[in-house]
């Protein structure tokens, strides 16, 4: 059973990756004025990638509740937080550069740090409810630490990756009271629709579900991965084994030398997660769409020939302007700003005299032509 809880908790990590990955490039490209504000929701909605992240997660949620029905969830959320190797796999592959020995010595170190905790953790039993009044301190909990975070990552002065390690942290904090709801839904499975509907935990879960899928596209949008992900993968799994133990009754080994090796195991993952979230690969998803950000900025607005020659056509009749470029200017011809500015004035002057007819073309368009 231990086996195939670890293959249905793995299966929803991947979905999760993918999730994560969609999300993050569906929101990258979102103005800053979106941020923490329901608009942001209505320019998702116009992106198809963004649903292709809401339909992984789904299947994440329906791995997840297949591993939480017969796994414990001190053992499946941790290896949920394999995510973030998968997720750095999807970027590398997407992205044929060379990846770093230190890039995969992270991975690696994840997953040994991952394998040596739950060796020694060996998370199992626990009660297959728990009481409304403890769910009730729980939500309350957890909302009260997703609600300061967000407000502490909106303060002045927060730079875009602090705010968006901030808003992955409160999104990872929902996402723990998501799966400990998931394991409550998931004890309800056998009882058919009504036993489904008739509790209040799908409700809990739509509800906390749309609070940390929002936290997480504003987490994504606010930032690169590389600052956004470390919390998500880190605050998950630890708030949710939390919930287990306090919610459902869970245990894990407690014996002093065993929690000296615990604490070992999970300082290698959070060093792990922090270095892998920091390779190059994972960096460059910040900065994939700034060229055409850029490119569009200089594209000049469109001047009437009329309304650029008119003064160099008044200059003409003042005699500010020659006739014609005789040999003795050319030898004088001024350098720097002043020159361009009297070339393109004599060049418009040039395009006035031969043509009438207006055009919108821009101005370093009519230059080129005249040149």
């Amino acid at each position: 059973m231990t086996a195939e809880v670890i293959v249905l908790a793995l299966v929803a990590s991947g979905f999760t990756a993918m999730a994560s990955v969609a999300q993050r490039r569906a929101a990258a490209p979102a103005p800053g004025e979106l941020s923490f504000s329901w608009r942001l929701v209505g320019y998702l909605i116009h992106r198809p990638l963004w649903f292709i992240g809401i339909l992984c997660m789904i299947l994440g949620f329906v791995f997840q509740i297949a591993a939480l029905r017969i796994g414990s969830l001190s053992l499946v959320q941790p290896l949920i937080a394999i995510e973030l190797v998968l997720v750095f796999a999807m970027i590398a592959f997407s992205h044929p550069r060379r990846v770093h020995a230190r890039d995969w010595l992270a991975a690696i170190g994840m997953a040994v740090g991952l394998g040596a905790f739950l060796a020694l953790a060996r998370p199992r039993g626990g009660a297959m409810h728990a009481s409304f009044s403890s769910w009730g301190l729980a939500a309350l909990a957890c909302l009260g630490a997703a609600a300061v975070l967000t407000a502490v990552a909106y303060l002045p002065g927060r730079g875009g990756a602090r705010k968006a390690a901030l808003l992955g942290v409160a999104a990872a904090v929902m996402f723990g009271f998501v799966a400990a709801v998931v394991k409550e839904l998931s004890t309800h499975l056998s009882q058919g629709l009504p036993g489904i509907f008739g509790n209040w935990s799908p409700y809990a879960l739509l509800l906390s579900g749309a609070v940390a899928m929002y936290l997480a596209s504003n987490a994504f949008q606010a930032g690169s991965l590389a600052a956004s992900q470390p919390g998500l993968t880190i605050v998950d799994p630890l708030v949710a084994s939390a919930l287990g133990v306090v919610l459902f009754g869970e245990r894990i080994d407690v014996h002093p030398w065993a929690m000296v090796g615990e604490a070992v195991a999970i300082a290698v993952i959070v060093t792990s997660v922090v270095a892998l979230a920091r390779s190059p690969l994972v960096r460059q998803e910040a900065v994939e769409e700034v060229p055409e950000q850029e490119a569009v900025e200089e594209v000049p607005e469109p001047v009437a020939v009329e309304a650029v020659a008119a003064p160099a056509l008044a200059s003409r009749a003042a005699g500010a302007l020659p006739a014609s470029p005789a040999a003795p200017e050319r030898a004088k011809r001024p350098t720097g700003a002043r020159a361009m500015g009297r070339r393109r004035r004599v060049a418009c002057d040039r395009l006035a005299r031969r043509s009438a007819v207006p055009t919108t073309e821009p101005v370093g368009v009519v230059v080129s032509r005249v040149r």
